[in-house]
């Protein structure tokens, strides 16, 4: 059997250990009903060229430089593309893959975020790619509600679940 987690689902495995995701500030208001909420933790400037090729050993991730939180919580963004990391740590089991999709209010500002594919078994604070289309820019609040992610029940669990350097990370 597999499907998409409801909210039902979500609420039993946030009781788990590890718990589906951890770090919630607001289980009610986060868990949606086919998802979570991610919020915004930090957001760095790509401050250096990146690479990719064939193997790992040609892979470059570009540098970041991370911004400010002005004294009312807020960032102005200008045009532009960031790097953002979540508040909440995730922890995928091995009979799940979960993607993420931007909330509809930061698309109707013109801002949207792109992700990759939270691999079964995968576990850490992850990072997403946050572009600013509007070109008068955009303000952004810390803690602010910015992602939903959505888990996909797989029809058997992996034998071996996500191994890659982002496991982990930001923990």
């Amino acid at each position: 059997m597999f499907g998409i987690l409801c909210r039902e689902d979500i609420l039993e495995m946030l009781k788990a250990s590890p718990p589906l995701a951890d770090n919630l500030f607001d289980i009610q208001q986060q868990v949606q009903p086919n998802g979570i909420d991610l919020t915004l933790k930090e957001i760095a400037m790509l401050s250096s060229p990146g690479s990719l090729g064939i193997s790992n050993e040609s892979r470059t991730l570009s540098s970041t430089s991370p911004l400010a939180f002005d004294g009312l919580g807020r960032i102005d963004l200008m045009a532009g593309c960031y790097l953002v990391t979540y508040n909440e740590v995730v922890n995928i089991p091995r009979n799940i893959i979960a993607l993420a999709t931007p909330r509809s209010s930061l698309l109707r500002c013109g801002v949207s975020i792109h992700s990759a594919v939270w691999d079964a078994g995968y576990s850490g604070r992850s990072q997403s790619l946050m572009v600013v289309y509007n070109p008068r820019g955009f303000r952004i609040y810390r803690n602010a509600r910015i992602v939903q992610m959505v888990f996909f029940l797989l029809s058997r669990e992996v034998a071996q679940g996500y191994q890659g350097i982002f496991q982990g990370e930001n923990v």
